[in-house]
């Protein structure tokens, strides 16, 4: 057996590593199989290479002032339960930092940019920008995403 790395021929007449090989055809009970199947998708795209989805994901990040976090959190569950029922809108979950509960992220996931731009033309995301801007110490941000894993079939 060559060891992993080392340069043998493989199944299709190419030139590959021991990886590579035992990926195409792990033996019978090798423990090297699970990983084999695994991986495979992974071998088969290339390594290294990852398959952006379509999905839009945004992360929102909130510092709400001490004193108004029960407020803030009742404002937002009522804007996250109006928006879970958006055509567009597949997930959206209201997190809680558990060693600083002022810390808020909510995430935002959707079919495509123009249901993001959609929920931001509802009446309850409105109510809830304007309901929660003087609870927040700063100005949220928020940072976009796009899936990887798993591929958008499995969202739902």
């Amino acid at each position: 057996m060559r060891r992993v790395g080392e340069v043998g021929d493989t199944a299709g007449g190419r030139r590959g590593t021991e990886v590579e090989d035992r990926l195409a055809r792990p033996p019978v009970g090798d423990p090297f199989q699970k990983v084999a199947v695994l991986l495979a998708p992974v071998i088969a795209g290339g390594i290294g290479r990852v398959t952006l989805m379509s999905l839009l994901v945004v992360h929102v990040d909130v510092a709400v002032v001490p004193d108004q976090v029960e407020a803030f959190h009742a404002a937002t569950e009522a804007n996250a339960a109006a928006s879970r029922t958006e055509p567009g809108v597949v997930r959206f979950d209201v997190l809680t930092d558990r060693s600083d509960p002022t810390h808020i992220v909510l995430v935002e996931v959707y079919r495509d940019g123009d249901a993001a731009a959609a929920h931001k033309e509802t009446l309850h995301y409105a109510t809830w920008r304007d309901t929660v801007a003087p609870m927040m110490a700063r100005p949220r941000s928020s940072v976009k995403y796009a899936n990887v894993s798993p591929d958008d079939a499995a969202w739902g």
